[in-house]
């Protein structure tokens, strides 16, 4: 079974300074990181999301700003695939489903940001097109939430996201599962 590992939405905005601050974005970040290297030792296909905002009104990923570039830390390769985005879901409007079906790819291995949003809705899709998701929920991370004015911690909002998507629609595993077991991949 041909694997790729999935990159969402890794980008400026979601870091210190960036204009849609993430709670600990930087450990995502080493985990994902973590992840781009194994899959490049093992020659898999790689693709990157990139969220372009082009919402009337949006405040954050607009075009042409620093916010909205790929973190230094994972610039894509030129033999690595770059997919524009503007909405939540990665396959809606892109052309992420050709480069999958071009590559023969079956199953992805997931990471990235927001849980509760772009990650969340992504790997519901890719169920849709009887993908295998593996999801790496420590290379992943969200923000704090609010509903009827009561704050709900970003850890809570990620815990329930990775809940709600583990078994029906992906596993999930840490990065060091996906380090330690990387010849399955």
């Amino acid at each position: 079974m041909k694997t790729a590992l999935l990159l969402i939405d890794i980008q400026n905005d979601y870091f210190k300074g960036g204009r849609s601050e993430l709670v600990k974005p930087l450990d995502a970040l080493c985990n994902a990181e973590k992840a781009l290297k194994i899959a490049r030792e093992k020659e898999m296909p790689i693709i990157h999301v990139q969220h372009i905002n082009t919402r009337e009104g949006a405040s954050f990923f607009l075009p042409n700003t620093k916010g909205v570039e790929i973190h230094e830390k994972l610039s894509p390769l030129e033999n690595e695939h770059v997919v524009v985005k503007h909405y939540p879901n990665s396959f809606f409007e892109t052309n992420l489903i050709e480069i999958i079906k071009q590559n023969n790819i079956e199953k992805l291995v997931v990471c990235g940001m927001m849980s509760h949003m772009c990650i969340d809705t992504t790997v519901r899709a890719a169920s849709d097109y009887r993908l295998s998701v593996t999801l790496l929920e420590d290379a992943c991370t969200t923000k704090d939430l609010s509903y009827h004015g009561e704050t709900v911690a970003a850890e809570v909002v990620h815990k329930s996201f990775m809940a709600a998507l583990n078994g029906m629609f992906a596993t999930l595993i840490k990065t060091s599962d996906f380090e330690a077991t990387k010849s399955e991949y």
